[in-house]
């Protein structure tokens, strides 16, 4: 049976990273977008508060991001609290601009967005 390839949502977000040889990958029923060694955003689109297009950032960079992103608030999928993972959500009325302006802001190399995943530690074997 062959496996069915789900659509990467909100795929105008590649086009605007086309010239940094953006890499997809698949993860949590979402697609984390690479940039080099960096995650930069991940795409969601499910029928929750959570989804539309999430910044990889830290909590030391929210203040300065909320004033490019107003609407911008913590996910809410890892539980209750501040996360590092900001989202743009989807139904927000500004949400293409804003997700256009992230675009232009990872194109700069701006230090805000964009984090290095910490290394998998190798797997046991099994004895």
């Amino acid at each position: 049976m062959a496996k069915t390839i789900k659509k990467i949502p909100f795929d105008f977000v590649i086009e605007n990273l086309h010239s940094l040889d953006p890499i997809v990958k698949p993860m949590f029923g979402a697609h984390g977008i690479y940039v080099g060694n960096k995650i930069v955003l991940i795409l969601r689109d499910k029928d929750d508060v959570d989804s539309g297009v999430w910044l990889a950032t830290t909590v030391e960079h929210h203040k300065s991001l909320q004033k490019d992103f107003p609407n911008m608030r913590s996910i809410k999928v890892f539980g209750p609290g501040v996360s590092s993972w900001q989202v743009l959500y989807k139904e927000d009325n500004d949400f293409e601009e804003k997700v256009n302006l992230a675009c232009d802001l990872i194109s700069k190399n701006d230090p805000r967005i964009g984090k290095i995943p910490k290394a998998k530690s190798p797997k046991k074997k099994k004895i």
